[in-house]
């Protein structure tokens, strides 16, 4: 299982910034990634891990908006086969969609969020747990979600989005209770917005300005490359092995201070 870092993680990612600083930070700390998702979007990525760990990076494309149970399955096994074995698995791809009110979105859209953001995700679970379980070692998963799917820090506009994220936060729970038994750990890290997120952006650049001086408790915004990559190192590694069914909250207190966002932006 080697050192308490040194693990090779599934990593699925659509080469944003939040994904690329989670992979740059497991590979400085010797993880060797698979990056799944779709091939070009995860070149610069896959690149910038290859100047932390050489050779320790491999992409498995996978669409996740159009792809079945079997292809993920197919996936999964390919990716298993880059490094002799995973030990863990991230989730960091999720499909925001515009803001809009909630009886505009249309049913594809509504399709589209719930495929990419809960349909894939687990059967790329189900499949990692089980060859998890065929190993007897376990695992460990990670789920990256966002404060909209949780009870507090909620916006308005993202109906869907928030609903999708809100079934992850279950799904952590229900199947880390199933789970535990083939030594497998499931767990979420929740993290809170960034500048460049739908809604903030949807409100404008002066108001979320305004926001920033009156009640973001450390007076800033997520960092999406470096806030939230060393709660997720602690989720995939030894350190946090009896953590299990848990949602770790990265937001900066946001949604603390006050939970309906819309009262102060």
């Amino acid at each position: 299982m080697g050192d308490a870092y040194a693990k090779r993680v599934l990593l699925t990612a659509a080469g944003d910034a939040i994904s690329r600083g989670i992979a740059s930070n497991l590979a400085k700390h010797g993880c060797r990634l698979v990056l799944v998702g779709d091939d070009g979007a995860l070149a610069a990525t896959a690149e910038e891990v290859r100047h932390c760990v050489d050779g320790g990076v491999a992409v498995v494309g996978l669409d996740f908006e159009d792809c079945d149970e079997a292809a993920v399955d197919a996936a999964v096994d390919r990716a298993w086969r880059c490094f002799g074995g995973l030990d863990a698995f991230v989730n960091c791809y999720t499909y925001e969609g515009e803001v809009q009110d909630c009886l505009s979105i249309s049913e594809d859209e509504y399709n589209k969020t719930m495929k990419v953001n809960v349909i894939t995700p687990w059967f790329l679970m189900k499949a990692i747990a089980k060859r998890f379980e065929d190993t007897k070692y376990g695992g460990s998963v990670v789920f990256l979600t966002q404060i909209i799917g949780a009870e507090r820090g909620l916006y308005p506009g993202a109906a869907a989005y928030g609903t999708s994220l809100g079934a992850i936060h279950q799904l952590v729970r229900l199947s880390a209770l199933e789970l535990g038994k083939h030594k497998i750990r499931v767990n979420a890290a929740c993290r809170g917005l960034h500048v460049q997120d739908q809604f903030p952006i949807s409100v404008g650049k002066e108001k979320v300005e305004k926001a920033t001086a009156e009640v973001m408790p450390l007076g800033r915004w997520l960092d999406p490359e470096k806030d939230l990559a060393s709660t997720v190192l602690y989720l995939v590694g030894d350190e946090s092995r009896y953590m299990t069914g848990t949602t770790i909250y990265v937001d900066g207190a946001q949604s603390i201070m006050r939970p309906r966002m819309r009262s102060y932006m």
